[in-house]
């Protein structure tokens, strides 16, 4: 080695330490530094979402009003619940087609637990994988008219794990306004760039096509079969050929039309009368028509294999659904098929709650053809108000508040089902327009 070579390679030594020196230094220097940090940033107790619970909870004992909040009921969750010693009409639960508590569908569950245990013990890809899965996402494609089905754990969860798999930071996900946040949590997770589009406005969603679809790779435009919200049902066949006319998938979520719509109660391509291949990602969770819990994605088979081996959250790094939930919501698919009078029933009923409603001078707001009916009010206040004496006069409807809703749509939201009669409709409707027209104003409290 050169003497050259030797000066260079002790200047280097030499720099190295003055800068390991000077970096110990500044660590020491940060760490004698007092950093301030104010509570609202660490203390969960003075988050701004901790004061706007306490402003409701003040509101209610405020006004003398029983809590009405994650309130234990007795039974079954159907028409009625007992709930504090009292039987309550219940308006509050997505049993659209009565079957949480059908003793076929119960049966199927205890039969599965005394087959396969409580629980499989380990995600589906590993030793996970037990017959009534299989099952179920057989008789669901067939029934759909689809190639194949994924099930997944959680509602929830599917949607998200499936949208976040599926899209990347080089596509593009142009959504519905009002689609369900599970939808906008998993776009968020994928990093594709996004844009939303007035709702059910498929000139919107046109222009948006037209203006960024040559800008990305892959392009998803999300919708809902029945808006959860408002109860309306978008232009599905518009969608479906702007979807082809741009290179789009189209994603249907179907967790409140599945079970509901159509003369089968199969949903939005029964309703249309549409080819279901021409919705490229069907999706529903199972808490509603499937009397259960979990969520299915469904569509092409390539699709399907994807998701099931390489998607977190459904194909990977998750337990398998527990047996009794997947037989359970195979059971109710069962029923469902056979007993396609269920679904009319239910559409039934929310239509004689909608025009008792608009006769009584109650706004219904868009809802249309679907078993989800509002009542549309103009401030929180009023709807917590109206919930409340409901509840005391025996009767549950949920409100809806910002930020769920805008502040000026507040609503109190109606889940007509099945088992609903003429008799519980009637009473609930006069009991709801005589406390409207007994509310006092709004003073701004919340």
């Amino acid at each position: 080695m050169s003497l050259e070579m030797q000066i260079e390679m002790v200047r280097k030594r030499v720099l190295g330490a003055q800068r390991g020196a000077a970096a110990a230094g500044d660590a020491q220097a940060r760490r004698a530094t007092k950093i301030e940090v104010r509570p609202e940033f660490t203390d969960f107790a003075k988050f701004a979402e901790m004061r706007e619970y306490d402003t409701m909870r003040w509101y209610y004992e405020n006004q003398g009003y029983e809590w009405n909040m994650f309130r234990e009921h007795l039974g079954a969750a159907t028409a009625e619940v007992e709930v504090a010693g009292r039987r309550m009409i219940n308006f509050s639960s997505y049993n659209y087609l009565d079957l949480s508590d059908d003793p076929r569908v119960k049966d199927a569950a205890k039969q599965a637990i005394d087959d396969f245990g409580t629980s499989t013990g380990s995600g589906r890809i590993i030793r996970g994988e037990i017959p009534i899965f299989g099952e179920f996402e057989r008789e669901l494609s067939e029934t759909l008219g689809v190639e194949g089905a994924l099930l997944g754990v959680s509602g929830y969860g599917t949607n998200v794990a499936a949208i976040g798999y599926l899209m990347r930071k080089q596509d593009l996900i142009v959504y519905d306004e009002l689609v369900h946040n599970s939808m906008l949590t998993g776009a968020k997770l994928s990093g594709a760039r996004r844009f939303a589009f007035a709702h059910n406005d498929c000139d919107a969603l046109e222009s948006l096509l037209i203006e960024h679809r040559g800008s990305y790779e892959r392009v998803l435009i999300m919708t809902e079969g029945v808006f959860s919200m408002d109860g309306d049902i978008p232009d599905i066949p518009r969608m479906i050929e702007l979807s082809k006319r741009h290179h789009a998938w189209l994603m249907v979520d179907e967790a409140h039309s599945i079970g509901v719509l159509g003369s089968r109660g199969m949903g939005v391509v029964d309703h249309f009368g549409l080819d279901p291949s021409d919705i490229d990602i069907h999706y529903a969770s199972m808490s509603k028509a499937f009397a259960t819990v979990g969520g299915y994605i469904a569509g092409r088979q390539e699709m399907i294999t994807l998701l099931k081996h390489y998607a977190p959250g459904l194909g990977l790094y998750i337990a398998s659904p527990t047996p009794a939930n997947a037989a359970a919501g195979l059971a109710a698919l069962r029923i469902m098929r056979a007993e396609p009078q269920r679904a009319q029933r239910v559409v039934a009923n929310a239509q004689y709650f909608r025009q008792r409603a608009r006769e009584a001078g109650l706004d219904t707001g868009a809802s249309e053809s679907s078993g989800v009916v509002p009542v549309m009010l103009p401030d929180s206040e009023l709807a917590l108000w109206l919930s409340a004496r409901l509840f005391d006069n025996n009767v549950f409807a949920f409100p809806m508040l910002f930020p769920v809703v805008p502040r000026n749509a507040a609503r109190l939201r109606f889940f007509l089902s099945a088992a609903h009669t003429r008799e519980h409709i009637d009473h609930t409707v006069a009991l709801l327009a005589t406390l409207k027209a007994q509310a006092p104003a709004s003073k701004g409290l919340i």
